[in-house]
C-alpha cells in the first residue's frame, strides 16, 4: 500500500487572500517590533517633511520604513540591498512590512534623510524599558568597544608622507609633461589631425586626483594642529583618505584598524542601554563625563553605583562621580588574572585615585567591580557576535553617531521585546 503523503501543490490559487498577522506566529518579535512603532513610538519628526511636500507619487509610509529598518537591525540585516531583498524572500519582513517591497534605494535614501530622527528613538525606547521595569539605575558599568569604520587603514597616510608622496607625485606628473611636450609633432603625425596627441592619459589624470586628495588631506591636518595650538602637524599624525573622520586605533591583541570607539553605559538589571556615544578618539577618559550626564537626561534620575574599567581612571572623573553622588568602583590599572580586584603595578597617583586603589583592595572578590564584565562585555558580544555588527556602513563621524545609536536602540527593543513575551 503506497504511503499517503500531505498535499503539495504549488499551482493552487487562494480562495481568501492571506493576513500578514499569520505570516509569523503571533508571539514573532516582527509583531512586536511592528506594533510598538507603530503605537508606542512618536514619529512625527520622520511623518512630518512628507505632509509638507507636493503631491506626487504617494511614498512608502514612513511609519511602516522606520519598523522596517529597526527590523532588520534586529535580524542582523543592515544593508539596504540586504533589507530590500528580505522584503521579497522573507515572510517575517512580509509581516512588518504588508507585502510592500521598497526597493534598496528607498531604504538607503530613507535612512539618509532620517538619520537625526531615528537617533532620537534611543531614548523613547529607554523610557519604554524604564516604563517595563527593565532599568533601575542601581548598577551601572560603561565601556568602549572599537567597531571598524567603513575604510581601510591603507587608505590612510601620516602627514610626513604626504609630503613625500605629494613631491614624489608632482615628479612623476611634471616628467610626463616634459615628456609629451617634446614628443607632440609625433605624436599629432601618429594619432591624425582630430587629436592633439597630448592629452592626458588616465594614470596622470588619478595621479592628479590623488595629489588634490593628498593636499587636502595635508590642509584638514594642518588646520587640525592649528586648533591646539601646534606650529604644524605631528610627522605620525594620519588621516584616511574614504572615511577622514575615522581614526587608525589599537585592539586587544596588538591589532590596528581603521575604527570608532563606540560607548555604551549599561544597567545591571536586564543589560539596557541607558547611554551611548561615539567618537574618533581612541581614548575612553574623557567619555565619561558626557555618560553620566546623558544617564540622567535619558533616564530622569542619576545611576547610584557606576563601574569602568582602568581606561576611564582619572582624578577628574572620580571628581565627577563625587559630584553627582555616585558610588564609584573603577579599576585603577590592568588586572592580572590572579589578582581578585583591579589593581595597578604602579602605587596610583593622586588622593582620589590612591583611595580607590585601597577600596577595591579592601573588597577583593566581593567587590561591586566585578560587575562590570558582566554587563557592557556581553551586551558588545550580542552586538557583534550575535548580530553580526562588526563594521559601519556610513562614514563621517556624524552619520557613524547616527548608525551606532540606531544599533543601541534594536538592543533596548529586542530587551524590551523579550520582557513582552508570556512566560
Amino acid at each position: 500500500m503506497a504511503k499517503t503523503f500531505r498535499e503539495w501543490n504549488v499551482e493552487q490559487s487562494w480562495l481568501l487572500p492571506p493576513s500578514v498577522m499569520d505570516f509569523v506566529p503571533p508571539d514573532h518579535v516582527a509583531h512586536f517590533v511592528r506594533d510598538t512603532v507603530r503605537e508606542q513610538l512618536d514619529l512625527t519628526e520622520i511623518v512630518a517633511p512628507y505632509e509638507q511636500e507636493e503631491r506626487g507619487f504617494p511614498p512608502y509610509h514612513p511609519v511602516m520604513m522606520t519598523a522596517l529598518l529597526l527590523y532588520g537591525y534586529c535580524q542582523g540585516v543592515y544593508s539596504s540591498r540586504r533589507i530590500a531583498r528580505a522584503c521579497e524572500e522573507r515572510v517575517d519582513f512580509m509581516a512588518v512590512t504588508g507585502l510592500n517591497r521598497p526597493d534598496f534605494r528607498t531604504v538607503s535614501d530613507f535612512r539618509k534623510r532620517h538619520l537625526g530622527a531615528l537617533q532620537g528613538l534611543f531614548v523613547q525606547v529607554l523610557k519604554l524599558c524604564q516604563r517595563s521595569g527593565l532599568v533601575k539605575l542601581g548598577h551601572v558599568a560603561l565601556d568602549g568597544t572599537k567597531i571598524k569604520a567603513n575604510a581601510s587603514k591603507h587608505k590612510a597616510m601620516s602627514y610626513e608622507r604626504m609630503h613625500q608622496s605629494e613631491r614624489r607625485l608632482q615628479r612623476e606628473v611634471r616628467a610626463w609633461f616634459d615628456r609629451a611636450k617634446s614628443t607632440d609633432e609625433a605624436e599629432d603625425r601618429q594619432h591624425g589631425s582630430q587629436l592633439r596627441g597630448d592629452e592626458l592619459p588616465q594614470w596622470v589624470a588619478d595621479k592628479q586626483r590623488r595629489i588634490q586628495k593628498i593636499h587636502e588631506a595635508k590642509a584638514a591636518l594642518e588646520a587640525e594642529a592649528c586648533a591646539a595650538g601646534k606650529a604644524a602637524p605631528e610627522p605620525k599624525a594620519q588621516r584616511n583618505f574614504t572615511d577622514p573622520d575615522s581614526a587608525i586605533m589599537g585592539k586587544r591583541g596588538k591589532e590596528y584598524v581603521q575604527a570608532y570607539n563606540a560607548q555604551a553605559a549599561v544597567d545591571a538589571k536586564a543589560q539596557v542601554i541607558v547611554a551611548q556615544s561615539l567618537g574618533n578618539c581612541a581614548a575612553d577618559t574623557l567619555q565619561l563625563e558626557p555618560i553620566i550626564r546623558q544617564i540622567k537626561l535619558n533616564t530622569g534620575r542619576q545611576a547610584q553605583e557606576f563601574s569602568a574599567d582602568a581606561g576611564y581612571c582619572s582624578e577628574g572623573n572620580l571628581a565627577v562621580l563625587a559630584r553627582h553622588r555616585i558610588r564609584p568602583y573603577i579599576a585603577t590599572g590592568r588586572q592580572k588574572h590572579s589578582q581578585a580586584s583591579a589593581t595597578s603595578k604602579r602605587s596610583p597617583r593622586g588622593p582620589r585615585t590612591a583611595a580607590m586603589h585601597r577600596k577595591l583592595v579592601r573588597a577583593g572578590r566581593r567587590s561591586r567591580y566585578r560587575l562590570r564584565k558582566t554587563l557592557p562585555e556581553p551586551v558588545f558580544g550580542q552586538i557583534k557576535q550575535a548580530r553580526g555588527f562588526r563594521q559601519f556602513l556610513l562614514r563621517g563621524l556624524q552619520k557613524v553617531q547616527g548608525e551606532w545609536s540606531l544599533i543601541c536602540t534594536v538592543h533596548n527593543l529586542l530587551k524590551l521585546a523579550q520582557r513582552s513575551k508570556p512566560r
